[in-house]
């Protein structure tokens, strides 16, 4: 491996939920610019999702195209109730493999395709990177830091969410939350709003509400053909979702959801 890496441009990409139809021009322009496109792999449960990803950029690029180099995705140690360093150590192991990964490529033969300018890496973010996605706080940690950091918006599921419902995502003149299934369990309802989105649970953590005048929106696989919803009273909907999700994780080893939940309904 390279004892120290050359200055790295490097673009972090929104793709929305992984169809193409949902790629900006600005996100296949910076995919086609690239010199290197980092591609994780999270064990063969999920060999799917970097299956998405390589054909999401072959639908996409163009020859002469970039190179695409794979890595491993660490695992987050989930021992212990020390949340916070559990991810700040996950988030140091990822910073080394995306190191690891360009300094294989550059060992390897690979140049900038201009020279004299730094070397253009690209990373693809399921939805966009800058909500609930920490790939701009683990390229904060690299050594030497990128020449520089450009960060293209994707659609979030979020969107996909209210659209597949045909909802609005807020009340006339109301907030909402965007939140976590772990804040919703250890906090309960966010005050202050009718309206919370939650994200990253895997636990069906609306099971832990009381039920009475909730109503929900939830999807999965959003933008797949595979794609699920589900609607209705909390009470009535969480036995089927929880279900639906249990079968469908099960039968393709992965599931990525998000759901809404408002008061009044």
């Amino acid at each position: 491996m390279s004892a120290a890496l050359p200055p790295v441009a490097l673009s972090l990409i929104g793709i929305g939920t992984g169809n193409p139809d949902h790629l900006t021009r600005e996100a296949q322009a910076a995919m086609q610019a690239a010199d290197l496109i980092l591609l994780p792999h999270k064990g063969e449960d999920k060999a799917e999702l970097a299956a998405l990803r390589r054909d999401l950029c072959d639908a996409v690029l163009t020859a002469p195209g970039p190179r695409i180099e794979g890595f491993d995705m660490p695992v987050r140690r989930s021992v212990g109730d020390d949340y916070l360093a559990q991810v700040d150590e996950w988030h140091a192991a990822i910073t080394r493999c995306w190191q690891a990964a360009i300094a294989r490529s550059l060992d390897e033969g690979l140049q900038p395709r201009t020279p004299g300018q730094p070397l253009q890496v690209a990373l693809l973010v399921w939805g966009d990177p800058a909500l609930y996605d920490s790939t701009l706080r683990i390229a904060a940690r690299m050594q030497p830091a990128p020449h520089s950091v450009r960060v293209v918006a994707g659609i979030s599921s979020m969107q996909v969410l209210c659209a597949a419902h045909a909802i609005a995502l807020n009340g006339i003149g109301q907030p909402f939350v965007v939140t976590t299934g772990r804040q919703l369990r250890e906090q309960g309802w966010p005050p202050g709003v009718d309206t919370a989105v939650v994200m990253l649970d895997g636990q069906c953590s609306f099971t832990e509400l009381p039920s009475h005048g909730l109503h929900i929106w939830w999807g999965a696989y959003l933008g797949m053909d595979r794609q699920m919803l589900d609607s209705g009273p909390l009470a009535e909907a969480a036995p089927r979702i929880v279900q639906a999700r249990a079968a469908a994780r099960e039968r393709h080893g992965w599931i990525m959801d998000i759901y809404l939940l408002r008061r009044g309904g």
